[in-house]
């Protein structure tokens, strides 16, 4: 059974950093692609960056482009996102999310069960 388990959220000021990890267990986690994804209160959820298998990354959403970073660690089975200079619009319930297989096609089997991003102005 493949369980996704996220870290990392918090209450941080704005321009401060966070940095999410999403631990993956139940399949060999070096063959799929992920993802992290963010849904704030009353809006979709929204793609923010993505990674395949082989560690390409995928173009970041606007919104997070030059801010944050998306990296694996396939011996520790773990995808991070770093957050820097966070805004008050960042606050939102963070998703991570692994792909049905090892590139980004936007078929999420499995997400992660969400951590909360508050930043304050």
């Amino acid at each position: 059974q493949v369980q996704l388990v996220q870290s990392g959220g918090g209450l941080v000021q704005a321009g401060g950093s966070l940095r999410l990890s999403c631990a993956a267990s139940g399949r060999t986690f070096s063959s799929y692609a992920m993802s992290w994804f963010r849904q704030a209160p009353g809006k979709e959820r929204e793609f923010l960056a993505g990674v395949t298998a082989r560690n390409g990354i995928a173009p970041y959403a606007d919104s997070v482009k030059g801010r944050f970073t998306i990296s694996r660690d396939n011996d520790k089975s773990t995808v991070y996102l770093q957050m820097n200079s966070l805004k008050p619009e960042d606050t939102a319930v963070y998703y991570c999310a692994q792909e049905h297989g090892p590139v980004l096609l936007g078929e999420i089997e499995y997400w992660g069960q969400g951590s909360q991003v508050t930043v304050t102005s």
